[in-house]
């Protein structure tokens, strides 16, 4: 998350890695969506999420984070659909998926339209080693690009460049490391993501995983606006 243009824009935002899913579940919290509702064009009506939390909606998994600056609602609509509206944002990253990630052919499909800082993307976190990884899509005004560059992929017709990068989450002393996936292209209106290849590519790379946590089609913005409708196949 958190998509500033510096190598290392991230460093705040690592005091809650994968945590928001695994204590949640580990305490047994039942976390329902917030309060209100808006319509998404083609679903029944909907609820809306402000607050930080996770959980399942009409049988799909679904997380939203914000960091609580600007405006930012998710809409979670029937089946695999949501919405987010952003305005003035600081960081969050909302999207609906499946509990446990793995080995997957993704289909996603909607609209993605930020203004300025976003990504589109399959988003995740995987455990043994603590790894939080991106399969980018999408982009606004910033492709992400590091120091530490490990090949590419081609996959479902798209190219990709492959990243590493490492983080030392806010007061602790464990390793987060940080996989990337970047299309040199842009998907804006959907597309299909072969998950199991990425994660050969990365292996081949020396980047492995061990048990996987929850993965998403997420949308993503920093210090921005926008809006996306998506739909996760």
């Amino acid at each position: 998350m958190h998509l500033d243009q510096a190598p290392d824009r991230n460093v705040p935002h690592l005091s809650r890695p994968g945590r928001r899913s695994v204590l949640a579940r580990a305490a047994g919290v039942a976390l329902a969506a917030g309060s209100g509702s808006l319509l998404l064009p083609g679903t029944a009506h909907a609820q809306t999420v402000t607050t930080p939390r996770s959980g399942t909606h009409d049988g799909h998994y679904y997380q939203f984070w914000t960091d609580g600056t600007g405006t930012v609602a998710m809409t979670l609509g029937a089946g695999g659909r949501y919405g987010v509206d952003w305005s003035g944002c600081g960081n969050f990253v909302a999207g609906k998926g499946w509990a446990t990630g793995g080995r997957r052919t993704v289909q996603w499909s909607g609209g993605f339209a930020p203004a300025g800082n976003g990504y589109l993307s399959v988003y995740g976190w995987a455990r043994n080693p603590l790894v939080e990884y991106y399969i980018i899509d999408g982009y606004g005004s910033y492709r992400p690009a590091h120091p530490d560059h490990r090949g590419t992929l081609s996959s479902d017709g798209q190219v990709y460049d492959l990243y590493r990068t490492v983080r030392y989450p806010s007061g602790g002393t464990q390793i987060l490391q940080q996989y990337w996936s970047v299309n040199r292209g842009t998907r804006t209106q959907g597309g299909t993501v072969t998950t199991g290849n990425h994660f050969d590519a990365w292996s081949r790379a020396g980047m492995t995983l061990g048990g996987f946590e929850f993965m998403i089609v997420a949308t993503e913005g920093y210090r921005s606006s926008g809006r996306s409708d998506i739909l996760v196949g």
